[in-house]
């Protein structure tokens, strides 16, 4: 006898079988009795929740021989219930619309419908993945859908309802199929594993109920594989199995993280590594930790929201205890952040290790402090240099420059709470831009005023300002409100009479300078705005240094 695998052979046969979908089961068995079938049926939700399990037993019951009218439960004996249940009946076509999207294998199919049964009472079409049908193919199905011939039924499955089109879902019953309950699932697995006689544990048959994310046939493929280990499946034979990291293993990461033991860190990494976990699945595997770390943080009785065993949970509240929720919310981002370079880099090894290494506390690691002090002269340097250069090209603006050079000098008590506050940043990007593009202006009780060159930088950094207000808190112990301020180094517009040197039209060449009498006398010069036009002073201008060029050609 050929091996059947355990999603086919615990496929559900009635309605009542249906796991976790008790409302749709209810719903099609009442339109069985009161013998209300629709001409269309949409079956949504994700994959292994039942859609393709229902369109059969709903097909066999409205054909089951053992009965002279539609049951909702179906004898699975009779010469009808086998074929349908091994795919053969000759009134129930099962279609797979991803490989027969076009408008021609609708045709096709619309011709067949006129047919009578040949041995049923109805004819059922079963199109699964209906939603890889192209527009012109729901088009053309939209007719015979809405009015088919009596004794047809179609049942149109899907796990992409957004692509079906509108006109279609409106002329069929749908049903929202849900993911399995978790308690749901464990119940029906730890029933299959008795049967099977398949040793496993109870914590094991959680965690694969947990892993399914909401799939029975997921699950059961997985229980069909930890069945042919030998020995008791434990937890960690589960976690090897699936090759995601162990919650042991995240846990200590999490404890290690925190204490900011950066060889720990790195020496667990790299034994996942070593054992065959991909980079990407540690990052996702440990985003996914730091969340169920921020609920034990803060809701700790909601076990319900988390897929983890009881034994990780309790020993996860306590580790959340040690933890303060700013610190579990930026680890969280800058997980998510990094995720994209770990899928684009060619080096994701490497650059897991620097994501790692960039949860613990900035503060903790000195090589990240050298750059910081170089970088830091930066952000006043260039204001202090360009002062006397804008005090001798434009007299009217030194009242502003002074004012604005009043506020830079910082003393040395503000300098050291600015340094304090740029080493509490994370992550070290962050921390690198704001001491490069930011200066602290003053810092008063309660309030800290920072210094900023452009409008884009502002808008940047006006997005970093919660990280900003509560650097300065952990630093100062008190809440300050930060400001930001715009001091651009932009030489400002001014309306000043200004002199041409050298005409806008025509440059001389090179040559020694000759007294021009009607230029560099400043009895002779005029306001700009007195001249006739631009145009024509730029003229004149030319035409004496064209005259003055054709003399000394000659």
């Amino acid at each position: 006898m050929s091996y059947e695998p355990l999603h086919h052979k615990y496929r559900p046969q009635k309605f009542a079988d249906l796991v976790g979908q008790t409302a749709i089961a209810t719903t099609l068995t009442n339109a069985l009795l009161h013998k209300r079938i629709a001409p269309a049926y949409l079956l949504t939700g994700p994959r292994g929740t039942g859609k393709t399990s229902s369109a059969r037993i709903l097909a066999k019951s409205l054909n089951c021989l053992a009965s002279a009218a539609p049951t909702p439960d179906p004898c699975g004996h009779c010469e009808v219930c086998i074929s349908i249940a091994r795919g053969t009946a000759l009134d129930v076509i099962e279609i797979d619309a991803a490989s027969n999207t076009g408008v021609d294998n609708i045709r096709e199919i619309i011709e067949r419908v006129q047919l009578a049964p040949v041995q049923a009472r109805y004819k059922v079409y079963v199109i699964d993945e209906c939603h890889m049908l192209s527009s012109a193919a729901f088009n053309a199905l939209l007719k015979t859908l809405e009015e088919p011939p009596e004794g047809v039924v179609f049942v149109l499955a899907t796990t992409d309802p957004q692509r079906v089109l509108p006109t279609i879902i409106s002329r069929c019953q749908r049903f929202d199929y849900r993911r399995i309950p978790l308690q749901d699932m464990v119940q029906h697995l730890a029933k299959i594993a008795a049967i099977e006689n398949i040793n496993i544990d109870n914590s094991a048959i959680n965690l694969v109920a947990q892993l399914s994310n909401g799939g029975l046939r997921d699950a059961e493929s997985l229980l069909d594989q930890l069945s042919l280990l030998s020995g008791p499946v434990t937890v960690e034979r589960v976690w090897d199995l699936v090759g995601v990291v162990s919650q042991d293993d995240l846990l200590f990461l999490i404890s290690s993280i925190r204490n900011q033991q950066l060889e720990s860190v790195l020496e667990k990494c790299r034994q996942l590594l070593d054992r065959g976990r991909e980079p990407l699945i540690v990052l996702q595997n440990l985003a996914n930790f730091y969340l169920s770390l921020l609920i034990a943080k803060s809701a700790p009785d909601r076990d319900d929201l988390v897929a983890l065993t009881p034994n990780t949970w309790n020993l996860l509240k306590q580790e959340a205890k040690l933890w303060n929720q700013f610190d579990i919310l930026q680890g969280q981002k800058m997980l998510k952040e990094c995720e994209g370079q770990l899928k684009n880099t060619q080096q994701p090894r490497l650059w897991l290790e620097i994501t790692l290494v960039g949860l613990l506390n900035p503060a903790a690691q000195p090589s990240i402090q050298p750059s910081i002090i170089v970088n830091q002269p930066t952000t006043i340097q260039p204001i202090q240099e360009k002062i006397p250069q804008q005090q001798t090209k434009y007299t009217e603006i030194k009242p502003e420059i002074k004012e604005i050079k009043n506020e830079l000098p910082i003393d040395l008590t503000q300098n050291d709470i600015w340094q304090e506050v740029l080493n509490s940043l994370s992550p070290p990007t962050t921390q690198s831009l704001v001491s490069q593009q930011c200066n602290l202006l003053r810092l008063e009780q309660d309030c800290a005023e920072i210094a900023v060159s452009s409008e884009q930088i502002y808008k940047y950094h006006q997005s970093k300002l919660n990280t900003l207000i509560a650097a300065f808190a952990k630093v100062c112990n008190r809440p300050i409100k930060v400001n930001f301020q715009i001091i651009s180094n932009k030489k400002p517009e001014t309306k000043l009479s200004v002199v041409r040197e050298t005409p806008t039209a025509i440059s001389p060449p090179k040559q020694e300078e000759k007294p021009q009498p009607q230029v560099s006398t400043p009895e002779n010069i005029q306001p700009l705005a007195e001249l006739p036009s631009t145009k024509k002073a730029a003229e004149t201008i030319a035409k004496l240094f064209e005259g003055e060029i054709l003399s000394n050609d000659s």
